[in-house]
């Protein structure tokens, strides 16, 4: 009988008895290791880990499924406004985007205020085919209330640093008023940036430091620090009148105030448009609500709807008038005196301002004269105006008699 090797005629395991004692402790070893684990898994209480691959998995929470369900409406959303803002660079800056939007809805607000009329009054219509001028009028007053609109909204404040750069290829030249008579109108001092120039300045490509300081150091009181007037922010030095605006990041001449609905500041460069724009609005606005008031008292409005539509608007048209007015009639204060709203709200915060009585209007040469230099003034946006000497100051601080008032002092 043939030898047969021992390990492929014995069946190992772990009931059997070992016939090769080398596999025998093998076998041995393996029960012995089997049952610590088993010990410790019972100790632990991780025995239960055991019957975990044989449940079912656990349901996703509602709060994972719409983390998941809005995860690609974001990777779209994502998507679009970078497409978008591809095709149109002027919307990825966040400011512009506010800006743009409150342009659309003010002329969004123009426009329904307008159409409800031809929607719900029917007569209106009809005596638009009737009579059309008149129609005709009100739809010009509103085309050219939107074109001042955006006239002032897309029109430069006046920037301290343009006009730095207004004597690039010219002559900077300060006028005294006390020069001669003819010059009256600059009675307080002016700087003019005349075409008659020099070779030295056309070759320069913009004013120097040194020449800007000058010019506005002459404009303040003797005695006047120059670290006192220079913009923290800009790092230039800002002429009377002047202030830094923060949301446009940039120092504006006869700083009024900043306007949110025009997305731009108010200054010397544009106050004049702003004044006009709200002239034309606050016209508009009253001839709407008159139409409106028309239109509430006739037999059309059947409707319970049309009028709640009617009462409603009427309503914020007259808010919109009231508060309108108010601003039309505060600003034409400021015209007639020559003021700012900044000036004179902030007037004890202002250096300059704070040793001048509440009465006296520093910067005021007349109510004819205030408005002329306001409405048909050619001198240039960037011609600034000095500080009052004391002299002259304490000339206006008298109080008025009979022959001021006969003389018109006052204009």
């Amino acid at each position: 009988m043939n030898d047969v090797p021992l390990l492929a005629t014995c069946h190992i395991s772990r009931y059997d008895i070992p016939v090769n004692p080398v596999l025998g402790l093998l076998s041995d070893l393996e029960t012995r290791l089997r049952i610590r684990v088993q010990s410790a898994l019972s100790e632990n209480g991780d025995s239960s880990l055991q019957s975990l691959s044989h449940r079912s998995p656990a349901p996703i929470s509602s709060h994972a499924s719409t983390t998941m369900t809005t995860t690609p409406l974001r990777d779209i959303c994502a998507r679009l406004s970078e497409r978008c803002f591809g095709c149109f660079p002027c919307l990825s800056d966040r400011a512009r985007r506010s800006s743009l939007g409150l342009k659309a809805i003010l002329v969004l607000l123009h426009v329904v205020l307008v159409g409800v009329l031809f929607v719900l009054d029917a007569e209106f219509v009809r005596k638009s085919w009737e009579d059309p001028w008149y129609t005709t009028t009100y739809l010009l007053l509103l085309l050219v209330t939107l074109i001042l609109y955006f006239m002032t909204a897309y029109s430069s404040p006046g920037y301290v640093i343009d006009a730095m750069t207004a004597g690039n290829g010219t002559h900077a030249t300060y006028v005294n008023s006390l020069r001669s008579s003819m010059q009256h109108a600059s009675r307080n001092g002016t700087l003019l940036f005349s075409t008659n120039n020099s070779q030295s300045s056309r070759n320069n490509p913009r004013m120097n430091a040194s020449s800007w300081l000058k010019l506005v150091m002459d404009l303040y009181p003797p005695g006047s620090s120059s670290r006192s007037w220079t913009c923290l922010y800009c790092n230039v030095i800002q002429p009377p009148r002047s202030k830094h605006c923060h949301d446009c990041d940039k120092c504006v001449l006869q700083f009024d105030h900043h306007c949110i609905w025009l997305g731009t500041c108010i200054g010397k460069g544009n106050h004049c448009r702003f004044w006009w724009y709200i002239f034309a609005e606050t016209i508009l606005c009253t001839w709407t609500s008159v139409l409106y008031v028309t239109l509430l008292r006739s037999n059309v409005m059947n409707a319970w709807w049309k009028v709640m539509i009617g009462v409603m608007l009427l309503i914020g048209l007259f808010m919109c008038f009231i508060f309108l007015l108010l601003l039309l009639l505060f600003h034409s204060f400021l015209v007639l005196t020559n003021q700012t709203t900044y000036e004179l709200v902030r007037r004890r915060r202002i250096l300059y301002l704070r040793g001048i009585p509440e009465r006296v209007r520093p910067f005021s040469k007349g109510i004819c004269r205030n408005v002329y230099y306001f409405c048909c003034s050619f001198d240039g946006v960037y011609n600034l105006e000095a500080v009052p000497r004391l002299e002259e100051l304490e000339d206006r601080a008298r109080p008025y008699t009979c022959t001021d008032i006969l003389t018109c002092r006052c204009c």
